[in-house]
């Protein structure tokens, strides 16, 4: 019998493909706008301010691409609250051993470097097996994923139960609470709370940085905790989609086995029988 994982082998080409196409597509034309429109203001800059040459300038926008790099946010002034106060700290720490890794914020020193990777290295198994136990909790007041993917009934019933409970409580209501204190959009809070439960993790958009706001201290550790519990959630209906997914790929890879087999059968059935021929000994 043949393998169907050729089969899956092309899917996730093919989708790969297709996701490259599109975002070409839609984010290309948007980028050569976003960099006309930066040089266009760079020349009004200098018009503006005699005083300045183009490499002065350019050495300027250099050092703000190193302070954003550090974590150091260059609007407001030198009155901003720390990037690594307890709160914040906590924060990265989640985004370590989460792997999720914004990327807006990293340790600049060596002897931080250095911790981070041993820190990861013993954090990332802690952090899979935490999950792994919180999805065993969930399951056993849920029913397991197996009988929800297999038995109808009450078991479905409860799988539509599991999978609107948690949309609700991690993909749709958070981007409100997001909205109203970052001042993003729905849209935009929506986008951040699914790229960070999937551990994408871009860092275009990151809670608590806003240098012209103020948070309350604890912010960023109850979002560091809605996040785990997230992570949890997100896993289990990632992994029901995969195994739903791989089951279905495996049927219709079994039934054109079965087809191809009954065609042959029907094809032998089919041909007349050939003459015998009796050679006497």
């Amino acid at each position: 019998q043949i393998s169907w994982t050729p089969l899956l082998v092309l899917g996730y080409l093919f989708y790969l493909l297709l996701g490259a196409t599109v975002f070409q597509l839609l984010e290309k034309q948007a980028e050569t706008h976003f960099r006309d429109q930066f040089q266009l203001e760079k020349l009004k800059f200098l018009q503006n301010y005699t005083c300045l040459d183009r490499q002065a300038l350019e050495q300027f926008v250099q050092v703000l691409m190193e302070a954003w790099e550090k974590g150091v946010n260059p609007e407001g002034n030198s009155t901003n609250p720390s990037n690594w106060d307890f709160s914040n700290s906590f924060f990265f720490a989640g985004t370590v051993v989460t792997t999720i890794g914004y990327g807006n914020l990293s340790p600049s020193t060596v002897a931080g470097q250095i911790f981070c990777v041993f820190y990861a290295l013993f954090g990332v198994p802690l952090n899979l097996a935490f999950l792994n136990q919180l999805g065993k909790a969930l399951n056993a007041h849920l029913l397991t994923l197996e009988r929800w993917v297999q038995k109808p009934g009450r078991a479905q019933v409860r799988l539509a139960i599991f999978l609107t409970t948690g949309t609700l409580l991690f993909l749709v209501f958070p981007p409100l609470v997001f909205s109203y204190v970052e001042g993003w959009s729905y849209g935009e809070g929506f986008y951040f709370t699914f790229i960070t439960l999937s551990t994408i993790g871009f860092g275009d958009y990151v809670v608590g940085t806003n240098p012209n706001k103020h948070y309350i201290p604890v912010y960023r550790s109850l979002t560091a905790i809605w996040i785990v519990f997230g992570l949890a959630w997100l896993a289990l209906v990632f992994n029901v989609g995969a195994d739903l997914m791989e089951r279905y790929l495996q049927l219709k890879w079994h039934k054109s086995d079965l087809s191809l087999a009954e065609g042959d059968t029907t094809k032998l059935e089919d041909e007349p029988e050939q003459p015998r021929i009796h050679i006497p000994s």
